[in-house]
């Protein structure tokens, strides 16, 4: 599985206010939340991003409530992957249980400029920048994991195995 995109970069404990504000949660409408992902702390993100594009971030990225509208809306929004310092703990779950692939990586946040296009393998866990011409490491995704991506998450694998069995 390889994720290819633009880059945009955000700093810190960016919180799941941020990337989703809770004036929108009266919703759980993936293409509603879409609308207004990251609107906070870049009023007209959705506008300037493109599908496939990713988000870079340095720590605790995710951090605030447990919110699973966080990560769907970043999903929903047509964001490939986050690569980030460091997740929320509550986050980097939720992100795998809505199919968003995530990845950890201080070098590529610190050796990545906004606008750079890079590329992330989940098998190999590498990061290639193709503007820079550098390459970084991540841990990569285990199987298991990318499984429950490539279903679009935990409920839809879960479905999807219980069809099986039936």
């Amino acid at each position: 599985m390889k994720f290819k995109g633009k880059v945009w970069k955000f700093g810190n404990n960016i919180d799941t206010d941020a990337i989703i504000p809770a004036r929108y949660l009266n919703t759980s409408d993936p293409q509603e939340l879409a609308k207004h992902c990251m609107e906070d702390a870049d009023p007209s993100f959705t506008k300037k991003m493109r599908p496939g594009d990713m988000l870079l971030a340095d720590r605790n990225f995710g951090c605030g409530s447990s919110r699973e509208h966080a990560p769907l809306a970043i999903k929903a929004a047509g964001i490939s992957c986050v690569v980030a310092k460091s997740f929320a703990r509550i986050f980097y779950r939720n992100a795998f249980n809505m199919g968003l692939p995530i990845f950890e990586s201080s070098d590529a946040v610190d050796n990545t400029l906004e606008g750079d296009e890079i590329e992330v393998d989940a098998d190999s866990g590498e990061i290639t920048n193709h503007t820079r011409h550098r390459t970084f490491e991540a841990k990569p995704i285990p199987p298991f994991m990318q499984e429950l991506i490539a279903a679009g998450g935990l409920m839809k694998y879960a479905q999807k195995r219980q069809m099986k069995k039936d």
